[in-house]
C-alpha cells in the first residue's frame, strides 16, 4: 500500500518552550503563536515547521495533515498563505479536549480524533511524527519503502546525535530483537538497565516518535490505548506497545544514525539560524 500522507502532530501546548522563554527574556516570540512550530526560524524567518514540510515534500508526500488544539487560525493562515506547493493537499484537524480537563489527551488520542475526522486515514498507510523535529528527506523516504510488515519506525543511533548524555537520557529507547523487530519501547530506562538495550552492533537505539502505520490496524490501539498513571496521557508509545506485545514482529524497525534537530527550549531556536 502505498504511503503518500504525513499526519504531524501540532497540538501541544509547548509549555516547556513557554517556561524556558520566559526564563531566556524571549516572552514575546510565542505571544501569538499557538505551537513552537510555528516559531520564526533561518534567514528568512519562517515557521519551523516549512522546513519539516519541505522536507517532507521532497521525500514524496503528496498530503499533509496537521493535528491542531481548537485555537488553530495560525496554523489556517500557514495552511492558506505558508509558501507550500500547489501539489500537497493540506488538512487541519482539531484535537478537542475532554470535559473536565484543561489539557489534551495526549498523542495517541490525537491521532485517533485525525482519523476519525479524516476516516480515508483508516484505509491507507501514512505516516505520523512530532511537530518539532527537523526530520531529514531520508527518514521520511524510507518510512514510504515497501515492505512485508504493515508498521514501522526509525530506530536512531544515540552515538549520532549531537545532543549531550544528559539530554539524550531523557529520549525512549529501543528493545529490538535480533531480526529487526521493535519488542518495546522504553521511557527513561535506569542507568544500569542500559546495556540490555543495545541492539547487535552495539548501539543504542532511540525512538524520536517518527513512524509508518497501516491505519486500519493501528487505529483500535490508539482508540483503546490505556491513560498513562503518571503523565494521565494516552500516549502514542503506549499504543504501539500494547500493539507490539499482542503482535510480535509487527512493527519494523528501520536503522538510521543522524543528527535531529529538536525545537525543545529557547536555546534551540539559534541552532536553526542558517536555514534557507
Amino acid at each position: 500500500m502505498e504511503n503518500t500522507s504525513l499526519v504531524i502532530m501540532v497540538g501541544g501546548a509547548s509549555s516547556r518552550m513557554k517556561k524556558s522563554l520566559q526564563t531566556e527574556g524571549g516572552e514575546g516570540i510565542m505571544t501569538n503563536i499557538p505551537h513552537k512550530s510555528l516559531i520564526p526560524v533561518g534567514q528568512k524567518g519562517r515557521p519551523f515547521l516549512y522546513y519539516l514540510v519541505k522536507n517532507a515534500i521532497n521525500a514524496g508526500y503528496r498530503k499533509l495533515y496537521l493535528i491542531t488544539s481548537s485555537d488553530n487560525k495560525a496554523f489556517q493562515e500557514f495552511k492558506d498563505f505558508g509558501d507550500l506547493p500547489k501539489n500537497l493537499e493540506v488538512f487541519l484537524a482539531v484535537q478537542s479536549v475532554p470535559e473536565g480537563r484543561e489539557k489534551p489527551l495526549g498523542t495517541a488520542d490525537a491521532l485517533q480524533q485525525c482519523m476519525d475526522q479524516y476516516p480515508e486515514l483508516k484505509q491507507t498507510a501514512f505516516t505520523v511524527c512530532n511537530g518539532d523535529n527537523l526530520y531529514s528527506v531520508e527518514a521520511l523516504k524510507a518510512l514510504r519503502e515497501e515492505r512485508k510488515v504493515s508498521h514501522a519506525l526509525i530506530s536512531y543511533a544515540s552515538s549520532g546525535f549531537n545532543y549531550t548524555e544528559e539530554r539524550i537520557a531523557k529520549f525512549a529507547v529501543m528493545d529490538i530483537s535480533s531480526d529487526g523487530f521493535l519488542r518495546r519501547i522504553v521511557e527513561k530506562p535506569k542507568v544500569e538497565d542500559v546495556p540490555k538495550y543495545r541492539d547487535t552492533s552495539g548501539e543504542l537505539r532511540v525512538s524520536m516518535n517518527i513512524f509508518s502505520f497501516s491505519g486500519e490496524e493501528i487505529y483500535p490501539f490508539v482508540k483503546n490505548c490505556p491513560i498513562d498513571p503518571v503523565r494521565n496521557e494516552k500516549e502514542l508509545p503506549r499504543a504501539v506497545a500494547t500493539l507490539v506485545s499482542e503482535q510480535t514482529q509487527s512493527v519494523l524497525c528501520i536503522p538510521r544514525s543522524e543528527h535531529i534537530p529538536d525545537l525543545t527550549d529557547a536555546n534551540d531556536i539559534q541552532l536553526f539560524k542558517n536555514l534557507d
